[in-house]
């Protein structure tokens, strides 16, 4: 792999760290500061708005400036963030913690085209191995994020303080990364010309398109809902303690990343669409396993099925998408990609509170059937239609 590719590993591996981190304590501390169960997992919400707000001015801007120059100006976005942070806890200001939340998404807006540059610093026939290979860049996210969050969980004064500024510090740490090792030179050509390539319109004609984003999208939109409101239904409806809640969310982010290591490899072996199928029936699992139980071992079996069936989506659609546009196109189609993946997050994640208080953990459960019925229509649709296509006489 390109030096450029485990650059990006480890630049992930740091800026990524704001994801778990307000997983964690966004529904908790925006429990305390807040004072209502329905505003409890706003914080992890604003995360995914921030997102959303962001993707398409940093895929703008790396069409224009390049790629390394908007990856810096994430980073800086994940410390100011972190500063927000640390402030909120301070003042005990919930909607400072809100907004340390949008800042926070602003910064992984970025994060997130990681992979579509490590995609196009390989040949293509290495591009999803390379996507997958920076997500593994998440695994010590996922191990190092939850832990800086719980360092100053227990401060009578100030809860969370200590934990905003460790945050801050490996935010510091990915700019380093960035500026001493990426290297520009390693990135394709960018587009000369703004707009080039086909009419959106007629690239959306074609279903690949819409079955690669609706994998990420289905795929993060069902993690989120799930993942966010697992902590609060922990510790608030299923009385287990703090730590535990942290092992969980610890061990399912590391399962959605730990896939990353063979995922590349299963696309070559088993196809697209097979991998997706997969990561469906861990969905599905994920879904009777949690409703069956509220014990550590029901919740960490879900979760870890979560991560899994995500993984699966997430790299299928990723893979899948550069099929459907050509170089010039590749901006903004990535850019449309995340907003609407991160889009369906947002919703998810932002709705997570109000279901689990209203319906409870086995009723929001169930409302993640109707997005995987969503998705295997579309890959229905995608695979009657190639087949017709590829069975259709010459005329």
């Amino acid at each position: 792999m390109p030096l450029n590719v485990w650059v990006l590993i480890a630049a992930q591996a740091m800026a990524m760290c704001t994801a778990p981190f307000i997983v964690f304590i966004g529904s908790i501390q925006g429990r305390a500061l807040a004072g209502s169960p329905e505003y409890a997992t706003l914080p992890v919400a604003f995360v995914v708005v921030g997102t959303v707000l962001s993707v398409k001015p940093a895929t703008w801007l790396m069409a224009r400036v390049g790629r390394k120059p908007v990856m810096l100006l994430g980073t800086v976005m994940g410390t100011v963030a972190a500063g927000v942070g640390a402030l909120a806890s301070w003042q005990g200001a919930f909607a400072l913690l809100c907004l340390a939340a949008v800042l926070g998404g602003s910064g992984l807006a970025v994060v997130h085209q990681y992979r579509f540059a490590a995609m196009e610093s390989v040949p293509p026939k290495l591009a999803s191995t390379a996507a997958a290979r920076v997500l593994l860049g998440g695994l010590v996210a996922a191990w190092v994020g939850p832990e800086i969050a719980s360092i100053g969980g227990d401060d009578p004064l100030h809860p969370f303080l200590t934990s905003w500024l460790g945050l801050a510090a490996v935010q510091l740490a990915a700019m380093i990364i960035l500026v001493l090792g990426y290297r520009s030179s390693g990135e394709r050509p960018r587009p000369v010309h703004e707009g080039g390539g086909r009419p959106m319109r007629e690239i959306l004609a074609n279903p690949v398109i819409w079955v690669a984003i609706s994998a990420a999208a289905v795929g993060y939109a069902i993690m989120s809902f799930i993942m966010t409101a697992t902590p609060l239904s922990m510790t608030e409806m299923a009385g287990h303690p703090l730590d535990d809640a942290k092992r969980v969310i610890q061990l399912h982010i590391m399962a959605m990343y730990l896939p990353s290591l063979i995922s590349g490899w299963l696309i070559r072996v088993v196809g697209i669409r097979r991998m997706m199928l997969v990561g469906m029936v861990a969905y599905l699992i994920c879904i009777a396993l949690a409703a069956s139980g509220v014990s550590f071992h029901h919740y960490l079996g879900a979760l870890i099925l979560l991560g899994i069936g995500w993984n699966f989506l997430f790299v299928g659609g990723t893979s899948l998408l550069p099929q459907g546009y050509s170089d010039s196109e590749r901006f903004r189609v990535q850019g449309l990609n995340d907003m609407m993946v991160f889009g369906f997050q947002a919703v998810a994640s932002m709705s997570a509170g109000l279901a689990l208080s209203s319906l409870g953990w086995a009723g929001l459960l169930l409302l993640a059937i109707p997005l995987l019925l969503l998705h295997s229509g579309l890959m229905l649709f995608w695979y009657l239609r190639r087949n017709s296509v590829v069975t259709q006489p010459d005329g």
